[in-house]
């Protein structure tokens, strides 16, 4: 079993990278592959809503790395969506790659059926639960999975490494990371029985 996690920060190894290691973590304790894609210094196109995606199972465009990261997420088995706060809102490249993503799976459809997804936000103060609700909405859009925790997939850091310091936001992402393993694991058992 394998997730990839898709980090949308300008800001390599930041924050949000720091809050996607620490569920990876877990699921490499129970023993699950894990993958950071980065498009920190990337520029993803938005969607030309050509619908020439239709029967191709990926996108046609290929000036960026939306395609490559794309097949990852189709052969993935969880998917880890991570992005910082900017304008009360996850990143704009994560709304363009999401934009691009979810037009593929509608004329595609059945590409994400039955993944696990989760998301996580790093936040200075505010608008942390609209980034994770639209990374989330677009899990329910595909007929995905959503793993949650205790609290909201959420922590603390204005400056890079700022999130270390938040420790709730930390525990949570750990136990995002178990609940994440625990549901993969399933969903596994299920697919082994049919």
């Amino acid at each position: 079993m394998k997730v990839l996690a898709i980090n949308s920060s300008a800001r390599k190894d930041g924050n949000t990278a720091i809050l996607i290691d620490h569920v990876f973590q877990e699921l490499n304790k129970a023993g699950i592959e894990t993958e950071l894609v980065q498009l920190a210094g990337q520029i993803i196109e938005p969607c030309k809503a050509c619908w020439a995606c239709q029967g191709m199972k990926n996108c046609v465009h290929k000036k960026d790395t939306f395609c490559n990261t794309f097949e990852k997420m189709v052969e993935a088995d969880g998917i880890l969506l991570g992005s910082p706060v900017y304008t009360a809102n996850v990143s704009a490249n994560m709304q363009a790659f999401l934009e691009r993503a979810a037009v593929v799976c509608d004329m595609n459809p059945g590409l994400l059926t039955h993944k696990a997804g989760a998301a996580v936000t790093a936040a200075r103060r505010g608008g942390a639960l609209q980034a994770v609700d639209s990374m989330n909405h677009f899990f329910l859009n595909h007929e995905m999975y959503v793993v949650g925790s205790v609290y909201w997939n959420m922590a603390y850091g204005r400056l890079p490494g700022d999130v270390l310091k938040d420790q709730e936001g930390l525990d949570n992402m750990r136990n995002l990371g178990r609940n994440m393993a625990y549901l993969m694991k399933v969903l596994q058992k299920d697919q082994d029985v049919t």
